[in-house]
């Protein structure tokens, strides 16, 4: 898969997919693999989300490289990347007449819901409208539900904003990660008998509560938590991750972590013997789990 930028030669004849993609859960899935098979394929998408540009404060499901990674495994040829305020001032007609200039499409893709064009007034009915007028075919997905519920990246980060990995994870069609570099600690798990990696939770990634995991590092079961350690210090946000069955040296390492599901909150314990007691407690549970 090629990442093109507005510098590039572009592709002709081609099936265009438009959209942002923020997580390429399982609804994107379908809006990408109903345009896979008889054209190419171009996703035309943005570095950052619009949101940004009109200052909102956004937090990702993932970073971009990492969905760019998914789209690529689905079988997209092509992904066109803008920066939304090179566009931000323009009519949906002259949006919509720039992708045809330039790819000259025989289909175009969206969801349901896709919207472009100043005052977002390019939308499914808009694209409809003008397939005679630019030659192309059109294709809207329609939404796609799950337990009775639009599935969406806001739904997705509503669910990991609770806690609620599994649900996240059933609508993600993968499992929600992570991915952080392993920084030094205090050393305490070690002494506990249960060493672990330190990471930093990403910055511009949608925080999951404080509490502790069930996770898989290197395909491994791991026991994750997330917080202040409020029993031994209770001050900076620190990800700690133990995992089961491993030695080896990840200082400085960038580690993949993939959610399986929250097994308790963050709690302070009495002493360090009750920590310790909990913590066999929870990879325990963790060791059912996986």
């Amino acid at each position: 898969m090629e990442i093109l930028n507005k510098n590039s030669t572009f592709p002709k004849n081609v099936s265009l997919i438009l959209g942002f993609f923020d997580g390429i859960h399982i609804g994107h899935q379908e809006v990408i693999k109903s345009a896979l098979g008889e054209y190419q394929t171009v996703l035309v998408t943005f570095k950052k989300s619009p949101a940004e540009f009109f200052g909102k404060n956004v937090k990702y499901i993932y970073p971009r490289g990492f969905s760019y990674e998914c789209v690529k495994q689905l079988g997209v040829d092509y992904i066109l990347e803008f920066d939304f305020a090179e566009l931000a001032n323009l009519d949906a007609d002259t949006y919509l007449k720039n992708l045809v200039d330039w790819f000259s499409p025989v289909k175009i893709f969206t969801g349901y819901n896709h919207t472009f064009g100043k005052n977002k007034l390019g939308n499914p009915k808009f694209l409809e409208k003008n397939q005679n007028k630019y030659g192309y075919e059109f294709f809207c997905v329609q939404e796609c539900k799950k337990n009775e519920k639009t599935v969406s990246s806001t739904l997705i980060k509503e669910l990991l904003q609770e806690g609620a990995v599994e649900k996240a994870n059933n609508l993600l069609g993968r499992n929600f990660s992570i991915v952080s570099k392993v920084v030094d600690g205090a050393k305490l798990g070690r002494e506990l008998g249960y060493p672990t990696a330190n990471m930093h939770y990403p910055e511009d990634i949608i925080k999951l509560p404080y509490g502790v995991y069930c996770v898989k590092v290197f395909n491994k079961p791991a026991i994750l938590n997330w917080g202040i350690k409020p029993t031994v210090s209770g001050e900076n946000e620190i990800i700690e991750v133990h995992i089961l069955n491993f030695t080896g040296d990840l200082y400085g390492k960038g580690l993949e972590i993939e959610f399986i599901k929250k097994i308790r909150d963050e709690k302070k314990f009495n002493n360090l013997d009750a920590l310790k007691f909990q913590i066999n407690e929870d990879i325990k549970q963790c060791s059912e789990l996986l």
